[in-house]
Formats: structure tokens, sequence, C-alpha cells
């Protein structure tokens, strides 16, 4: 079994940076083969994670082979029965840099952003970092239908024997919170938007079918693993929301199921923005190796 890139299962980190960027002049080659140089420093005193995915269609044509079976970019918009419309940002390259403190983040982000300047232009750039432990910025835990390590590679990786072995797809999105609104709601509203208690994260036993939890339900469209996390600054801030899935299809059902295409909306979805929208395909280190 190929092996995944390990950085997406390295738990515990305080430190992130989200950097999408797109080739110049169409040097696809040039830039996986960058990409594939880019090496994480060794220290005593805090690793550093590097997580590096590409536009699904552009793995394709470089790596055709080690291409996972239905992977494809955010090429469109994906719009519910009313209107609302969650928006198609996709970019070529994904740098996800994740560490035990922001000084080392930010020294290995410009260090890549200095060995790929001759071949992709940096497009958006978001640093994010934990908040009270597992929560979001809604004040809710995030994660808790989150796999254990034990059962997250099946979930987040293409197995043995399939198109792509060892490959995830990364739905990396940046929701901005409408906080004024969200917190001028009741405790028993925001539990009903969520579906979840606030206090324990217990799903409720009456969860409404328009609650976050009802309309994003693992059980139902498959499991994913996911590596949310905070961002932004007092005034600005929302989720950076972070899937891992095997499969492709189970995140996009997702986002059909919380746009409402079947006439039924994400009740969060009236207090979060989504401001951006990509799918990465994250190749295994071998696949990477043989570029560098």
């Amino acid at each position: 079994m190929p092996t995944p890139q390990p950085g997406i299962f390295a738990l515990g980190t305080s430190s992130h940076a989200y950097l999408e960027l797109d080739a110049l002049h169409g040097d696809e080659l040039g830039i996986v083969t960058a990409v594939a140089a880019l090496r994480e420093p060794r220290t005593t005193i805090g690793g550093v994670n590097l997580v590096a995915g590409f536009r699904p269609e552009l793995w394709a044509r470089v790596a055709p082979a080690e291409s996972p079976a239905g992977a494809a970019g955010f090429n469109e918009p994906v719009v519910g029965d009313d209107g609302y419309e969650l928006p198609a940002t996709q970019r070529d390259v994904l740098l996800w840099v994740s560490g035990s403190a922001y000084d080392v983040v930010f020294d290995v982000c410009r260090d890549a952003l200095a060995a790929l300047g001759a071949h992709a232009v940096l497009r958006t750039e978001t640093s994010s970092w934990p908040y009270r432990h597992d929560r979001d910025l809604t004040g809710f835990v995030d994660g808790t239908e989150n796999p254990q390590i034990a059962d997250a590679i099946p979930a987040a990786v293409v197995p043995e024997g399939k198109p792509g072995a060892g490959a995830s797809v990364v739905l990396l999105q940046q929701w901005q919170h409408r906080s004024d609104e969200w917190e001028a709601l009741t405790q028993a509203q925001q539990e009903a938007a969520m579906g979840r208690t606030k206090g324990d994260s217990v799903e409720l036993a009456d969860r409404p079918e328009d609650s976050h939890v009802a309309r994003t339900d693992q059980d139902a469209f498959g499991h994913v693993f996911r590596r949310n996390m905070p961002y932004g600054t007092v005034s600005c801030h929302g989720t950076m929301f972070v899937g891992f899935s095997s499969d492709r299809s189970r995140l996009h059902r997702m986002l059909e199921s919380m746009v409402g295409r079947d006439g039924r909306r994400d009740a969060l979805t009236r207090y979060v923005q989504p401001l951006t929208g990509a799918y990465y395909v994250v190749p295994p280190v071998e696949a990477l190796r043989r570029f560098s």
C-alpha cells in the first residue's frame, strides 16, 4: 500500500496555514516537480507537517495511472433550490502547513513560496489556530463524528487495488461566521440549528431535519476525516473546513444536502457564509517522490 502523506493525520498541531496557488504559463509538470522537492524541516523543538495537493485534473494529466477514480475539481458552484450558493474557487495547488508554533509555520511557508516562485503564483493564504481545545467559533465541539485514527485511514485514503491507491481527496472551504446573528439566538435555538447540545456535544434525540447534523449525517453519506480549524480576527472570523475522503462523491453529496437540493437547506448555513471551495488530490508519498 502506498504511504499517505503523514501530515493528514498529524493531530494536535496548534498553528496552521493554507496556501492556494495557480501554475504559471500552464507549466503543470514544473509545478508538480517543484512541489515534490519541498521538504519539512526536522527540528528538536517541534516539527512541521507539509501536505501538498493538486487540482484533480492537473494531477490526472501529470500522473494518470495514480489518479483516484471520480476525482474532479470544484469547477462550478453548488446551488440549492432557494438559490443559496457554495462558490467554486478552484486553484492548481494546495499547501497545508501545520506545526507546534506559528513561527516555524511562517518560515516553512516563506521558503515554500520562494521555491515555487518561478512556477506558481499565490492566490489565497489563510492561517488558523485551535479554539478552546476542540471547539469552533460557534462555541460547539467540532469533529464529534470524526473517526478514530484506526478508522480514519480507510475513510480518508484510497485503498490498495483501486486507482490512486494511497491518495486522498481533500475539500477545502473557508466559511465566514455571522457571529452577531448567531449569538443573538438562544442556546436552544443554536442547538436546534446544529442538531447537538452545546455543552457536551450529544446529538439531539429529536434533531430537526434541517439541522447541520441531519444534513451532513455521515452514516448516510459515508465517513470522512475532518481537520477543521478556526481562522481570522476578532472582527472577521470563521471556520476552515478541511475534509479528507477516499471518495470525492461523499463530500459533494454532503454539500448538495447542505444547500438543499431536496428543498431542505442546512439551518447552519443561515449563519455562516462560504467564501471559497476547492478539491485537491493529495498523492501518496511514493507518487510525489517520483517527481523529485
